[in-house]
């Protein structure tokens, strides 16, 4: 879809109307790391949620409690389990570099390192978390 627009920065009778095609706004990765936070922040919200609905049931009903944990045995649980490791993990290091932003006098000249540092350190802590994590599915799927 094109638009037709002005040139405010020429006079009006010495050009005419350009036309300028408009394009999907795709970002910087700071736009990205701010999305990414607001999706892992409720990931881990909707975690918190269930996970305290379904431990109540303890005091509701142990059989009940049981069931639903055994319902959890699974290998989509499982990657899910990973996926919300990830998501905290990215979550809590971007919040660091959003704090530091914020209250740090330099944090804005230095966010963009600061977003290529967290990606680095969280993808050094999700290897071996995703070792630990498909050793304990393995265990349990055997």
């Amino acid at each position: 879809m094109t638009t037709i627009s002005a040139n405010p920065a020429t006079p009006e009778g010495s050009s005419p109307l350009r036309r300028l095609r408009r394009t999907l706004y795709r970002g910087d990765p700071g736009m990205w790391s701010w999305v990414l936070h607001r999706i892992t922040g409720a990931t881990v919200f909707f975690f918190l949620f269930i996970h305290v609905l379904d431990t109540a049931l303890v005091r509701i009903s142990p059989q009940a409690y049981d069931e639903v944990i055994s319902t959890y045995k699974t290998p989509i649980v499982g990657l899910m389990e990973l996926g919300l490791v990830a998501a905290v993990l990215y979550h809590a290091l971007n919040g660091i570099r959003v704090i530091l932003i914020d209250f740090w006098a330099q944090g804005p000249r230095y966010q963009r390192l600061m977003l290529w540092t967290i990606g680095i350190v969280w993808l050094l802590v999700m290897v071996p978390a995703g070792v630990v994590v498909a050793m304990h599915m393995i265990g349990h799927f055997r």
